[in-house]
């Protein structure tokens, strides 16, 4: 999730590493503490955590990172459990996944809750602990046996996205050349989505296959981590007709904070903020939110971080899952909502836009609040 030539200069890192201390020190603004601290605020792809160079690949969460969690006033997170992408042992990968899950869970039941209904929404916000919505970014798991899908309903999972960037048994991801939608298996497997109250996610659909997905499935459908491809013309983001489809369905997209929000360089606030006001003029400001495709901890912004994001870079393309638009010294983050508390950051620049605070309401999490309890019942 917090999933990019050569090393970040010095000064580059430095100039990307200021601009969180500037947003630090800068005055409250017009989205009240008060407001964000009422509002049901849901990150739609996104996890607890973050980029921490001294600490073990199973270490767990750091203190520091605990307490970003409980800052960070988000109420739930779409927490990938699945193994992600075409290959030997998903199934096996994606099961012992969710077991992490749910020992994160159990290790640290102050600070987490399991979301399987939406009403559990209300009782993670009410409890002060931050819901964990289990998501499939990808159906390599289920090894072609819908049957499957029940059995990880149970087990907690409630979004499932058919296809990652390459394609598989359901369809065409955004990365395959040929764009050809939806498989007669993927077909049938949105009809068991919809059996099973899960909620469809389309985000790394190929084009023909989010339309497709749009209009085969029964509950309004979600793209929960996208851009905008009318503004920056890659993969990854979503045309205007297919969002404008989706939400006349009563869909919601989330936007991500990703490089993909413009056309090289590394993104920044303003990116975010222009994706948000075209998809709100797209889509209607009911069906827009945020799927940030990070961590909730910030991340040191040094040579350290550098290297791992040229390494990890370097990982996705060895495995051709790499979209256009990544790149190796590019992060997977914008540098003005480096924090925990990004999305009060965000709040107050859409306020100072001219932004409703109802508005800001609804993209902070309203909006998916709402389509989960419609899709999950």
């Amino acid at each position: 999730m917090l999933d990019r030539r050569e090393f970040l200069s010095s000064a580059a890192v430095a100039a990307l590493a200021a601009a969180p201390l500037a947003r630090a020190a800068a005055p409250k603004r017009g989205f009240a503490e008060q407001a964000y601290a009422k509002a049901l605020v849901i990150d739609a792809l996104g996890g607890p955590g973050g980029y921490d160079p001294d600490l073990a690949p199973d270490a767990g969460l750091s203190p520091s990172m605990l307490a970003d969690v409980k800052a960070s006033g988000v109420t739930a997170v779409n927490l990938t459990v699945n193994s992600v992408g075409n290959g030997p042992n998903k199934f096996e990968e994606t099961v012992a996944g969710i077991a992490f899950s749910e020992k994160l869970i159990a290790d640290h039941p102050d600070y987490f809750m399991k979301v399987v209904a939406a009403r559990d929404l209300t009782a993670a916000k009410a409890s002060g602990r931050m819901g964990l919505i289990y998501g499939f970014q990808d159906t390599s798991a289920l090894d072609g046996d819908l049957q499957r899908l029940a059995m990880f309903q149970g087990l907690g999972v409630r979004i499932v996205q058919p296809v990652y960037n390459r394609r598989n048994l359901m369809g065409d991801g955004c990365l395959e050349p040929n764009d050809g939608g939806l498989s007669t298996l993927g077909r049938e497997l949105i009809g068991e989505i919809n059996k099973q109250k899960i909620l469809v996610d389309l985000s790394h659909a190929g084009t023909r296959t989010q339309a497709e997905g749009i209009a085969t499935s029964k509950a309004p459908v979600a793209i929960t981590h996208s851009g905008c491809r009318a503004l920056v013309d890659v993969p990854r983001n979503t045309h205007d007709r297919e969002l404008k489809a989706m939400a006349d369905r009563g869909g919601v997209v989330g936007i991500y904070f990703m490089p993909f929000l413009r056309a090289s360089g590394q993104p920044h606030a303003e990116d975010v903020i222009r994706h948000l006001e075209h998809a709100v003029n797209v889509c209607g400001e009911d069906h827009v939110a945020l799927g940030t495709d990070g961590g909730i901890s910030g991340i040191k912004l040094d040579e350290k971080y550098a290297e791992f994001q040229r390494k990890f870079f370097d990982e996705r393309q060895k495995a051709g899952i790499a979209a256009p638009g990544e790149a190796a010294d590019v992060f997977n983050l914008v540098p003005e909502y480096n924090d925990a508390r990004r999305f009060v950051a965000l709040a107050n620049d859409l306020s100072d836009r001219g932004w409703s605070a109802k508005r800001i309401e609804k993209i902070l999490g309203a909006n998916f609040v709402r389509l989960f309890g419609e899709v999950w019942g």
